[in-house]
């Protein structure tokens, strides 16, 4: 599987680039792995050649994975999150990246309690508006992380994610991201309890360079790393 240590070695020369051009360093943004249909071999094989954080769409997909790989990395659940499959993750996740409806923290901090831990999640706003997008309205964000911050003491907002349109047009694509960080801007001003605004998980395969160049501090990369997918 030598052309998963090439693809990494050309996605870190990419992002080292990309932060340079936004006045950053290349350690300012975590390569975030995302293995939807990939198997363990290759996961593992990329672990060897450097990734840290591990993205799944499905809470079953990252339970069965975790079996295997364990704590080598940090577990993010990236994908929408149904309340009734947040037990099969709240032990494993160091992240979760598409918190947007109350009954999620709801079921999130019931599970969390019971095992003492504080779960650390961010926000997903749908910033291009299309319907086939989860996350919340931009107009909504605020008011939903100042009453998360109230009432549910084990989630720790740390701060937002989106998804880009599949456009061809970078400047709407850059636009989103640009709208997300400042989104990001205007809540970290606000100074909320227990909320912080360090971490923009925005851009994957084909756009990553441009989320960079906007602030982003998380790129979520699968076929860039593993190649094609069969979904």
């Amino acid at each position: 599987m030598e052309f998963i240590k090439e693809n990494i070695q050309v996605i870190n020369d990419n992002i080292e680039r990309a932060a340079l051009n936004s006045g950053r360093k290349k350690e300012d943004i975590t390569l975030l792995g995302v293995t939807k249909t990939v198997d363990t071999d290759a996961i593992l094989e990329a672990i060897n050649f450097g990734i840290t954080d591990i993205g799944e769409n499905k809470p079953q997909e990252l339970a069965r994975k975790y079996d295997v790989i364990g704590d080598k990395v940090r577990w993010h659940l990236i994908g929408t999150l149904q309340t009734n499959k947040v037990k099969y993750i709240i032990d494993k996740v160091s992240m979760i990246h598409s918190l947007d409806r109350e009954a999620l923290c709801e079921e999130i901090q019931k599970r969390a309690e019971k095992i003492d831990k504080t779960i650390d999640c961010l926000v997903q706003v749908n910033i291009s508006k299309e319907e086939s997008k989860h996350g919340l309205d931009i107009e909504n964000v605020v008011e939903f992380i100042k009453n998360t911050s109230e009432k549910y003491k084990n989630i720790n907002i740390k701060g937002l994610m989106t998804m880009a349109p599949f456009s061809a047009d970078e400047n709407e694509i850059r636009n989103v991201f640009k709208g997300l960080k400042d989104l990001s801007l205007e809540i970290k001003n606000l100074n909320i309890k227990d909320v912080s605004m360090d971490v923009l998980s925005m851009g994957m395969s084909n756009d990553y360079e441009i989320a960079i160049e906007e602030g982003s501090t998380i790129v979520r990369v699968g076929t860039s790393i593993f190649g094609k997918r069969n979904y």
